[in-house]
Order: structure tokens, then sequence, then C-alpha cells
């Protein structure tokens, strides 16, 4: 079983343009994924999937193995597809180039033991989130599952909606998701789903298609850097360690 690890990174973003190279302490955002990324001995490689050339050119700078990808990727989800036919893997592991806390330790959560009998396999690290304001923050995607831990749905809403009780515990999706090859070649060969378009979020193109996406819990927090204010928290953090 091979499992390539892909940081998809793109520069321009609506709210903080140029984000994978938003300097942290001194070293772009991205490189702080990378080398947590690379401590991951089950992984048979990890690259930088980006399709600007300033992106690239940091990446040669601190030594990171990248691949040049097409400009028309609306998701990352899009551009590992592109990486899939570059490079061959049995498993392609998502790790998003915005957020530079990760801990190499979340991904033994993630990687199967073996190659799941599923040929369409998705999985996805969750955290559960402890502030009511994250909750309510639509940049948060709150997932509900059913008793074996399927996706149900994604909503940037806050779901469920907590009428009957407040006993609950709400989740999040990260930056960690696991695609197998078959599932990234249906995700481009499918249409974008309707719930995909209201929320934005690209799992939902499986589970309104029928296919299995697997939630695992994480307590290995992240933070997604999306404005300036999230570079600042980052930084504190990273210094405190």
């Amino acid at each position: 079983m091979k499992i390539l690890g892909v940081i998809p990174a793109r520069y321009q973003s609506s709210r903080l343009p140029g984000k994978p190279l938003a300097d942290i302490l001194g070293k772009p955002m991205i490189w702080w994924v990378y080398q947590e990324a690379v401590k991951c001995q089950r992984l048979d490689g990890c690259l930088v999937a980006t399709d600007d050339e300033r992106i690239a050119a940091a990446c040669r700078q601190y030594g990171m193995e990248y691949c040049m990808t097409s400009p028309d990727h609306d998701t990352p989800t899009g551009r590992i597809w592109e990486v899939s036919t570059l490079r061959e893997a049995d498993l392609y592991l998502q790790i998003m180039g915005d957020e530079p806390l990760i801990d190499v330790r979340a991904f033994d959560l993630i990687l199967p033991p073996a190659l799941p009998a599923d040929p369409y396999y998705v999985a996805v690290l969750t955290n559960v989130m402890e502030h009511p304001a994250d909750v309510i923050d639509f940049s948060n995607q709150k997932v509900v599952t059913n008793a074996a831990r399927e996706v149900l749905l994604i909503s940037r809403s806050p779901i469920p909606y907590p009428k009957g009780t407040l006993d609950f515990e709400y989740e999040k999706v990260t930056g960690i998701q696991l695609y197998s090859k078959a599932a990234l070649a249906f995700y481009h060969a499918t249409p974008k789903s309707a719930l995909e378009k209201a929320e934005e979020n690209d799992m939902m193109r499986f589970v309104e298609n029928g296919h299995t996406v697997h939630a695992i819990v994480s307590p290995y927090k992240t933070v997604s850097v999306d404005t300036p204010k999230d570079v600042d928290i980052v930084r504190e953090l990273l210094r405190q360690r």
C-alpha cells in the first residue's frame, strides 16, 4: 500500500492573498506544514501541489518537493485529483497548507493499517469544538455522523440545532483528509452536488452520491489560517512551543 502526502497550496485567497507564504517566525507558513508532515514514516513521499510560481520558488528555497498543477481547480480535492494522475499511489493524504499547527500524530488516526476494501474510500479527521463562538463561526464546517461515524451532513450552520438538549459535542472538519485513487477519479468525473454548492464543502459530493465518508475524531487541535489575525494567533502559539 502506497500513501502519498499532498499539501494543496494556492496563492489567491479572498481574505489573505499569498496565504501559504505568510511569514511565521521567519519561515513561510507552508514550511511549517511540510516539516511536520514529512515526519510521518507511513507516507511514501510528501509534496506541495501548487499553481503559483511564487510558492514553487519557496519550495525550491526550502528544499520542499512540489508539483505544479492547473490554476483552474476551485477546490483542494480537485488539485489532489490532478496529482493522482501524475504520481501513482493507493491513497492520497490531504494536508491543508493553511494549518501550520498540525501534529503528525494525527496522521496515524486516519491512515488505515491496510488498503480499505471500499475502492472509493474517503475519510476526514474532525476536532471537537470547545467554544460556543466557534460553533456559530461559518468558517468552521460542522459535521454530523451516524452511529458508525459515517458523515450524514457537513454544514457551516450550527448543526444539530440544540432544541431539545445541549448535551452534544459539536465537531468541525479539519484539513487532514484521505482519498483513494478511485475516489478522486469519481470526484473529478462527477458534477458538483446541490449541498456542495450551497455549503462550499467538496466532501458532500461523495455523501450526496451515496459514497461513505468516515469521520475520525482527533484530539490534536488545528488552527485554520484565514485572516491576518489567525496568523498572529499561530505565531504566538508556535513561540510558546
